[in-house]
């Protein structure tokens, strides 16, 4: 573990910097699915529920990731329970840099009590054969991981940053967070990904308009084998088309190709001929035989397209 946190007893002056709530649910630590989403009319009173919520729990884990939606449950949860607040990122071979940076870059300048842990799901048969549901054994990986933190720190809950945008669609990492008690706290207080961002915006979060993003196993195809060759290639691949400038963009990798997906908005340069042929170059010499530039441009979950997947 590599580890930036502070004591891990702190008193309850130095916490205090949230909503004040009744002494008695602190004490017993009240659980978030006391939201009620439907009575939060507006951003502020979300934003206010949101604080109720965390300041409600004695101590919690968030698991952050650098990500939009994380970022801000950090910062947050930091605000309602100061370092009781214990924010860990999960460093893996599936895990960006450029999120990474993110992550310590977040909590450098808002002085998050912050750890970083290392997981292994690649070191799992059933994850590395990437199934349709390969979301889920990571995100079991990840749990397991945090409840043995949360257990030897005694630390009351584990939150993480799904938020109300995401219910109903395809995402198996909800069902390893049900199982290990996982709550969401944003979406509980009904929170969306747009207002997630507006009040990043205020809080002055770096990562209020920072582009989507998902873990680098999302561009390999379902039942091919995720493998650190295959990461590390991506990442590289993804690292050179945003050093030309490019925000929002996937390199979905198909064996020896690279099929890119470039934001709508600035897809019309790639295809300027000497972006593109850098594009091409540059993704040849990483060792894609063929480079081809998705007309369609940035599709979230493109490789779920063809399935037939229920909402999890």
């Amino acid at each position: 573990m590599i580890t930036s946190d502070a004591a891990d007893c702190p008193s309850r002056k130095e916490r205090r910097q949230g909503v004040p709530v009744d002494h008695e649910e602190r004490r017993q630590g009240v659980p978030v699915d006391k939201a009620h989403p439907g009575r939060a009319g507006d951003l502020d009173s979300k934003s206010r529920l949101l604080q109720d919520l965390l300041s409600a729990v004695e101590s919690i884990i968030v698991a952050f990731s650098g990500g939009v939606d994380s970022a801000y449950l950090a910062w947050a949860a930091t605000q309602a329970l100061g370092s009781s607040a214990l924010c860990v990122t999960a460093d893996s071979p599936s895990y960006p840099d450029h999120h990474r940076q993110l992550a310590l870059d977040v909590a450098g300048r808002f002085g998050l009590r912050h750890l970083i842990i290392r997981t292994h799901e690649l070191e799992q048969p059933l994850y590395r054969s990437n199934p349709v549901n390969r979301c889920y054994y990571c995100k079991r990986e990840l749990y397991t991981a945090l409840s043995a933190l949360a257990h030897e720190r005694g630390i009351a809950l584990i939150v993480d940053g799904s938020n109300a945008d995401d219910r109903g669609d395809y995402r198996p990492g909800r069902q390893a967070a049900r199982e290990f008690g996982v709550r969401s706290p944003l979406d509980d207080a009904g929170l969306t990904k747009s207002e997630i961002r507006e009040l990043s915006h205020r809080a002055g979060l770096q990562t209020w308009d920072e582009p989507a993003s998902a873990c680098l196993s999302s561009r390999i195809p379902y039942l091919s084998e995720v493998t650190d060759a295959k990461l590390r290639m991506i990442e590289r691949a993804e690292s050179v088309v945003r050093s030309l400038g490019f925000r929002v963009c996937r390199v979905r990798h198909h064996d020896d190709g690279a099929r890119l997906e470039i934001g709508i908005d600035e897809l019309p340069r790639a295809f300027e001929p000497t972006v593109h042929d850098r594009l091409v170059s540059e993704l040849t010499a990483l060792g894609y035989l063929q480079v081809t530039i998705d007309p369609r441009g940035y599709r979230q979950g493109s490789l779920n397209e063809g399935l037939k997947l229920r909402p999890v």
